[in-house]
């Protein structure tokens, strides 16, 4: 029996009416994959939503983790992103479709352009960004992928999107922590109905510096991590940490068993300082 029930973590509904949990486990390249941590936060920790990318390198060890666990494939929600490289209308099926293959799966939950920008030099960013939504629309329609999003994009990207498509994003992730605090983008994606997801909640681990942090975990008698976690989730934003270590990753999940008060919310809301730990998308046009 799960030492965390399903039940306990709240799911955030998107546009369509699915619904996402609102904590996931994120996985990475550079050492980002541990196939035993997937396999223990499914069984052990009653994780049920696995975020990961083609970039990452990791999609045939991740499905089969996904099947060691034994869970059927609908209690999983499964993200996955479409590499830059692959943009283009064809290109991006195909690539869909591979990844699919490759993790030994029917369909995605969730399906992201992972970046803004397209390699591609014969047409501008935003020609590229719309021919590879309607490629993405289209397999949203044939349900290979059950919504669609893209992740990085800014509110001008947005809004290039909605004049040139049909579909509106159903998630927007980006990175988001106390320093990486984005509202503007934020307010824009709830007044669209797109669920705003942020990754990197830790901020590759610079918050277990900060006093602020520190002292509002030394209150609440919890880790750093879970306080920026918390906070996160309680701003209702979809909360994806990452991690390969077994205690980390139970830790992370120990976050609905307690809850920031107005004066911990205010004082992690005022250490926004703009700095990225990952990449910026600014200035892509």
């Amino acid at each position: 029996m799960s030492l965390f029930p399903d039940l306990s973590c709240p799911k955030v509904s998107l546009s369509n009416g699915l619904q996402i949990p609102i904590l996931g486990l994120g996985t990475s390249y550079h050492g980002g994959y541990s196939h035993e941590a997937i396999v223990y936060a499914l069984t052990d920790c009653g994780m049920r939503h696995i975020d990961t990318a083609k970039r990452y390198g990791c999609e045939e060890n991740l499905g089969k983790a996904i099947k060691e666990s034994g869970l059927p494939r609908s209690d999983v929600w499964i993200t996955n992103k479409l590499w830059h490289a692959d943009y283009g209308y064809k290109s991006a099926k195909a690539a869909c479709l591979k990844s699919c293959s490759l993790m030994g799966v029917q369909y995605f939950d969730l399906y992201l352009m992972h970046w803004p920008e397209a390699q591609q030099p014969s047409c501008s960013n935003r020609e590229m960004r719309a021919e590879t939504w309607r490629s993405l629309e289209e397999l949203y329609e044939e349900g290979i992928c059950r919504s669609i999003g893209v992740s990085n994009f800014l509110i001008h990207h947005l809004e290039q999107l909605k004049e040139d498509c049909s579909v509106v994003p159903h998630v927007n992730q980006v990175e988001y922590h106390p320093f990486q605090q984005p509202n503007d983008l934020i307010e824009y994606c709830r007044k669209e109905g797109i669920v705003f997801e942020g990754y990197s909640p830790l901020a590759k681990g610079q918050v277990f510096k900060n006093p602020i942090v520190q002292q509002i975990a030394e209150k609440h008698k919890r880790t750093q991590a879970q306080i920026c976690i918390r906070w996160s989730i309680q701003n209702g934003v979809v909360t994806i940490p990452k991690s390969v270590k077994k205690n980390r990753i139970w830790e992370n999940c120990q976050v609905f068993g307690f809850q920031l008060d107005e004066a911990d919310m205010v004082a992690l809301g005022g250490l926004h300082d703009g700095r990225h730990v990952s990449w910026d998308p600014t200035n892509v046009h």
